[in-house]
């Protein structure tokens, strides 16, 4: 329930209808699980289902997801700031860790990572008051040549493309500066401090930047 409440609030729960087929997809899980996963907590009053169109979080789901999605950031916050694990292995163990951490333990390693606001892809960690901090960035495929800021977010799960990411230098917090774009969605150069890269348009598509041009 953990894992679907969080994706869920990721899919844009919170104010459409989302679809059970896209929540099986996010999640690697079947259909056949997202229905009986979505049974429960709508039986809990976590969501509110819409027939052959999909689910939505409730007020209270809403609040749950929060916590949810602020236990898993914060601990892979803690796992690549305290620990030492690389930020392409904090994933699955932070659901892990997670899972079983109460808030005091999870204000044990709040303290411990340095209060952070965002894990180490990028994403904002809500407050404990269950606040989720604006984050106004765009996506660096939308960019023109020129552009200058620095990363914000990082979209991807692959833990192959995080460590060559990694290996780039182009995590959040690194300036970059948008050299030249290919037409038709064609690849682009970006400068990362004192060497230039090119990139895919795919990839592009998952890096977040923000800053001005």
């Amino acid at each position: 329930m953990y894992h679907y409440l969080g994706e869920m609030y990721r899919l844009g729960a919170t104010d459409r209808i989302v679809a059970p087929t896209d929540l099986a997809e996010a999640l690697h899980v079947t259909a056949p699980a997202v229905a009986r996963m979505v049974e429960r907590m709508q039986q809990v009053g976590l969501v509110e289902r819409t027939p052959y169109k999909g689910v939505q979080l409730t007020g209270r789901g809403q609040r749950a997801a929060l916590q949810s999605l602020r236990y898993h950031r914060l601990s892979e916050a803690f796992l690549v700031t305290v620990m030492g694990y690389g930020w392409h292995e904090a994933h699955d163990m932070a659901d892990a860790l997670a899972e079983i951490a109460d808030e005091a333990f999870v204000e044990r390693m709040d303290s411990l990572a340095g209060h952070p606001t965002r894990c180490p892809h990028g994403e904002p960690i809500p407050t404990a008051e269950g606040v989720m901090p604006v984050v106004e960035d765009q996506s660096l495929l939308e960019l023109e040549a020129g552009f200058q800021g620095r990363i914000s977010r990082v979209k991807v799960r692959d833990e192959a493309i995080l460590i060559y990411l990694s290996e780039l230098a182009m995590v959040p917090g690194q300036p970059i500066e948008v050299v030249s774009r290919a037409p038709f969605r064609g690849p682009l150069r970006v400068r990362l401090g004192s060497h230039e890269q090119v990139i895919g348009a795919d990839l592009a598509g998952s890096i977040l930047v923000e800053g001005a041009s």
